[in-house]
């Protein structure tokens, strides 16, 4: 028996089913995620992953709790306001799941420490809302051929995709580079509607599950778009571009670099 004691108890309804049971429970006690970013869309994936019993999860954010983080941050309370982001995440995790060891990074990814961080873990979650880590993340798990699940979020509408690295497309097969400062709008400035990150990360937890315990297809080529004011959603086919500069042919980018804010 794989699974016993309280943790039967604590993971009954996902054992129940037949694309998890014992042995994909056992995979999620004995994987490892790191979610890069504790905001909007990474409140919802930590809690869903450390809920469903991901053995050990890192949570990278050099920020600290704002009032206006309420309105969709919703691993944070007002008594949390000022407090480190990774620390604060981490301490209401452990309350909701002791089982899992939450392991919190205060610090921002550059190119000079990213690569270190990923290699620690076998999935890695994009919860961010700026371009540089984006791509920084989205080459290092093509470096490393690790997986990764990303998500974005504006206004009211939302977008998530998984690469499984070097073999499916990753980002850069639909946005070759990142776009100039100048012309990137930030939720702060657009605007966006806290369920929407929400629905978004929720989908971003499910595939981190969905890829650890081999349930189900996780999004490989596929990009899903949420329309949350039509309450739509459309799936688009991503094929894997042989000239992407980093997962191509002839990839050109062998070495990570930090770009602009």
């Amino acid at each position: 028996m794989l699974i016993s004691g309280k943790e039967r108890l604590r993971y009954d309804c996902q054992l129940v089913l037949k694309d998890i049971g014992e042995r994909g429970q056992d995979r999620l006690r004995k994987s490892s995620v790191l979610v890069v970013g504790a905001g909007g869309l990474g409140a919802p994936v930590l809690y869903y992953i450390v809920a469903a019993g991901v053995g050990r999860v890192g949570i990278v954010d050099d920020d600290v709790v704002e009032l206006s983080n309420l309105q969709r941050q919703i691993l944070f309370t007002t008594e949390d306001i000022g407090g480190s982001k990774a620390e604060r995440a981490a301490a209401r995790l452990r309350a909701l799941n002791p089982d899992v060891q939450v392991e919190p990074h205060a610090l921002r990814l550059t190119a000079a420490n990213t690569l270190d961080l990923v290699r620690r873990y076998d999935v890695i979650v994009t919860a961010v809302d700026n371009f540089p880590t984006r791509y920084l993340l989205n080459d290092a798990c093509v470096l490393e051929r690790k997986t990764l699940v990303d998500g974005a979020v504006l206004r009211m509408v939302g977008l998530a995709m998984t690469v499984k690295g070097g073999e499916t497309a990753c980002y850069r097969c639909l946005f070759p580079e990142p776009p100039p400062p100048a012309g990137v709008v930030s939720c702060s400035e657009a605007g966006v509607l806290g369920p929407i990150p929400g629905t978004i990360g929720a989908i971003q937890a499910l595939e981190v599950i969905k890829v650890l315990t081999g349930a189900g297809a996780p999004l490989y080529d596929r990009l899903v778009q949420f329309d949350g004011a039509a309450m739509t959603f459309n799936e688009v086919q991503v094929a894997r571009v042989p000239t992407c500069p980093v997962c191509g042919e002839h990839p050109t980018i062998t070495e990570l670099v930090d770009y602009d804010e």
